[in-house]
């Protein structure tokens, strides 16, 4: 099998590209202030949509004066067709919930292989409204839903309706026209498994790429629908929303702790998605052309982003004040561009010296941005071999080396120091989500998903060295023989010593610890701007806010949405 670390060395080539050091990569606080890069999972989606140029026709339009029925897309990829279907149903006010055990949405959608018959369709049509309690087969591999925003939907609609265009500086404030509630996927609910989809269908054989594709695909029915009520209402009077003005329409999303498990139940997976975009970073620290010209562009999109952010709206005190440093890093930064540099690898040496951690990250997606020579080929490379493989040879001396090297993050944590281990995860049966619970007063404890690494790594480690007081020349096998609950955390342990950088270096037990690290860790993957964190549990964001539209495919395209901007109102310059 090809290890993860192999796959990079070859990547890196003969010369080997510097990569930044394990204890600071994996740093929980230091993922948690990732930013969206050319390597989020949304841009690459959209250069493939757009360099191959998908057809994608409505190839069954039967919605109501009000949008409700049923519409269903065609996309013809280079290697397959696809159905995008989609019902809007009426959803009274007292039946909205955005949460997970909701029962009813505004619209529920399904990616199905091939096209749709009407046979098929009533299949859907019985079960995508259902969800979670209906059941389809395996030409279905994304199952969706989401509900109207309700601050815009409606506006937008009068807006269009009157004549009128939406007022930018409210869409700014909450720049979608639905928001998902869920999006799943990988062989649940009967759905194609990631196997099937990753080997039968290569358009969507990247991590996500098939969920990114409904939320895109939402967002332009979302629009679509927006503009066919419109019309409805008053056909003398409507104005068809302007491009400029639907590109900064995104989807709206909220992500809770449902996500945060994901990254610890995935580490080689997340270690692969890690090592490439250090990987990225290293090439353009290395290789990166450093002269005039891209000082400019690095200035030009330093401004983009202050914008970007003065345009974040956040009710969130930590969030707000992370904004604030972050500008003024930007400001240092734009400054520190006049003075005498040789390379990017001077400026990246300089931000973690004078920047906040957001500020230090946010410089490295800005580097990518001006680099995708250098960048791009690497997202061909987000798939890992997720098998965590035993070794039974390995010696226990071997064995006892590899975690003092690798877990030494976990040996300083002192497991018997007060709130080290007060805090438990579990899910919850009554909302079917997971949860923290406080180990000292609540129950359940019995019942806690495995996400302790450290302190897992801590108690092999501890049996470990009295295990081989006694057989020092024993081999892993015969350790596993007398500890076989150990065997979980001696796999990973072995596994994630071939990768690269390995496991997220967190004690997800200490009762400070935030999930909304891991959450910004693997929303900055996806590609999502705007955080708008409601609590330390979960947070708003949007999705493929500045992207380009249906009608755009076929168009000159040059992938530039990263942190997009507000239109400009008529009359400024």
């Amino acid at each position: 099998m090809t290890t993860s670390a192999a796959i990079t060395s070859s990547l890196r080539g003969s010369n080997a590209l510097p990569l930044r050091p394990i204890d600071q990569v994996m740093d929980l606080e230091r993922l948690g202030a990732m930013h969206q890069s050319r390597l989020s999972f949304m841009r690459i989606l959209v250069r493939h949509v757009m360099r191959e140029r998908w057809q994608i026709i409505m190839s069954t339009m039967s919605l109501d004066n009000e949008g409700y029925g049923t519409v269903i897309y065609e996309i013809q990829t280079p290697h397959n067709l696809f159905s995008f279907v989609i019902f809007s149903d009426y959803l009274s006010p007292d039946e909205r919930n955005d949460r997970v055990i909701a029962s009813k949405w505004d619209l529920t959608m399904a990616l199905v292989s091939g096209k749709i018959d009407q046979a098929y369709l009533e299949i859907l049509r019985k079960n995508v409204p259902k969800q979670e309690a209906g059941r389809v087969d395996s030409r279905v591999f994304v199952l969706s839903r989401a509900n109207r925003s309700a601050r815009n939907f409606d506006y937008v609609v009068d807006q269009l309706a009157s004549g009128g265009q939406p007022d930018i500086d409210k869409i700014a404030k909450v720049g979608y026209l639905y928001r998902t509630t869920a999006v799943y996927g990988s062989g649940k609910l009967g759905m194609a498994d990631w196997e099937k989809v990753s080997t039968r269908w290569p358009d969507f054989a990247r991590p996500f790429s098939a969920e990114m594709f409904a939320c895109f695909m939402l967002r332009n029915f979302s629009l679509f629908q927006a503009e066919h009520i419109a019309k409805m209402r008053s056909s003398a009077t409507f104005n068809p929303m302007q491009a400029d003005i639907k590109r900064y329409f995104g989807i709206g999303n909220s992500t809770g702790l449902g996500m945060a498990p994901y990254l610890m139940n995935h580490p080689m997976l997340i270690n692969q998605w890690i090592e490439m975009r250090e990987l990225a970073l290293a090439r353009v620290r290395q290789l990166g052309k450093y002269d005039e010209y891209a000082k400019e562009r690095l200035n030009r999109l330093i401004h983009r982003v202050q914008n970007h952010m003065s345009e974040t709206h956040t009710e969130d005190d930590w969030q707000s004040q992370n904004n604030l440093v972050v500008l003024k890093d930007l400001q240092r930064l734009s400054q520190r561009l006049e003075s005498k540099l040789e390379n990017w690898n001077g400026l990246i040496l300089w931000s973690e010296d004078e920047c906040s951690l957001q500020g230090q990250e946010l410089l490295v997606s800005l580097l990518l941005e001006l680099h995708p020579e250098l960048v791009d080929n690497l997202e061909h490379y987000h798939s890992s071999d997720e098998f965590l493989d035993l070794d039974p040879v390995m010696p226990v001396q071997t064995l006892k080396q590899v975690i003092e090297n690798r877990y030494a993050w976990a040996l300083k944590i002192d497991f018997s120091e007060s709130g080290s281990r007060d805090i438990f995860w579990y899910r919850s049966e009554e909302k079917m989500e997971p949860r923290l619970g406080q180990s000292a007063t609540e129950k359940g404890k019995d019942k806690q998903m495995a996400l302790g690494v450290g302190y897992a790594v801590r108690k092999c480690y501890d049996q470990l060295c009295d295990y081989i007081k006694i057989f020092p020349n024993h081999t892993t096998a015969r350790f596993m023989v007398t500890k076989p609950k150990l065997r979980g955390i001696v796999r990973r342990i072995q596994s994630m010593n071939r990768c690269v950088y390995g496991d997220i270096q967190a004690n997800l037990l200490d009762k400070n610890v935030l999930p909304m690290h891991l959450l910004r860790a693997k929303l900055a993957f996806f590609g999502v701007s705007k955080f708008d964190p409601r609590s330390k549990l979960w947070v708003r964001n949007t999705m493929f806010q500045g992207a380009p539209l249906l009608e755009d495919i076929g168009n000159s395209f040059n992938d530039d949405w990263f942190m997009p901007l507000a239109p400009k109102k008529e009359g400024n310059i």
